[in-house]
């Protein structure tokens, strides 16, 4: 048997008002107090696509032609699209958004006018990715959002040799496929500073400096890091001088993850 249920009082204009003012007070209550994790995503940059910044103004690397045409290759297999350009325009807010990360293969010096910096600060606090490779450490030496973007600057070098690199990670895409030691010959950058103190910086793999000649990082020498940095994603490899390293299956598996990472493919 059911009850009669009582009639409910048919709300007034005035008592509908008071609801619907009291439901807004408490969304607004809900967003204030809301966790930092919970706050609306911003736009990201376009995925599947990546382009390549290649602009020297000190050094120039032959190996450059090499690695763009690898990153072509390896975007054609991972199903991304690569632009390559040396116009530093192409740093607008309006063309950055088309990629979903930018790479500096071996760029030189300073490269970006401020107008073009702030449109690239601009990308990267909005989710966009930054992929740095070999001399990208030697770039931009009076901006430090990019110091702190690239993770550490070039301080020197030897003669290129054959060194052993100790890998740290082997679960971020770049590292995966190798062992714990990886022997291999380039350029072996030394660095400023050491990233491993920066508290954003995750080291993927470092130099063993007791395999070669010319180490100066006192026995702690990080060559590839990852970050997220205000915003977005940041990768950094110091192989890549040479030009037979684009030919290199593991290091091309090695730039391949880097990018993955950033263009945000993988976690």
């Amino acid at each position: 048997m059911h009850r009669k249920r009582p009639d409910l009082p048919v709300p007034t204009p005035t008592g509908r008002r008071a609801v619907m003012k009291a439901a807004a007070g408490a969304v607004l209550i809900t967003a204030a107090n809301a966790p930092a994790w919970a706050a609306p995503v911003r736009r990201r940059p376009r995925a599947g696509r990546v382009l390549v910044f290649s602009k020297t103004a000190g050094f120039r690397h032959d190996s450059i032609p090499d690695g763009i045409a690898a990153i072509r290759e390896l975007g054609a297999q991972a199903g991304f699209a690569v632009d390559a350009t040396e116009d530093a325009t192409a740093f607008t807010p309006g063309n950055l958004a088309r990629y979903a990360a930018v790479a500096f293969l071996s760029t030189t010096g300073d490269v970006l006018d401020p107008g073009q910096q702030t449109a690239f600060e601009g990308y990267i606090a909005a989710g966009g990715g930054y992929a740095g490779v070999h001399a990208a450490a030697d770039t931009e030496y009076d901006w430090p959002f990019y110091g702190g973007l690239c993770g550490a600057w070039f301080q020197s070098h030897p003669a290129i040799q054959q060194a052993t690199v100790k890998v740290e990670d082997h679960a971020h895409p770049a590292t995966a496929h190798l062992g714990d030691t990886w022997v291999r010959t380039d350029e072996w950058y030394n660095y400023r500073t050491n990233p491993r103190g920066t508290a954003t910086v995750h080291v993927l793999a470092a130099l063993d400096e007791s395999s070669y000649s010319g180490g100066t990082m006192n026995g702690d020498h990080p060559i590839s890091w990852y970050q997220q940095y205000k915003g977005g994603r940041a990768f950094y490899t110091g192989l890549g001088h040479t030009k037979e390293s684009y030919a290199e299956p593991a290091f091309r598996q090695h730039l391949l993850g880097g990018i993955t990472y950033a263009t945000g493919g993988a976690k």
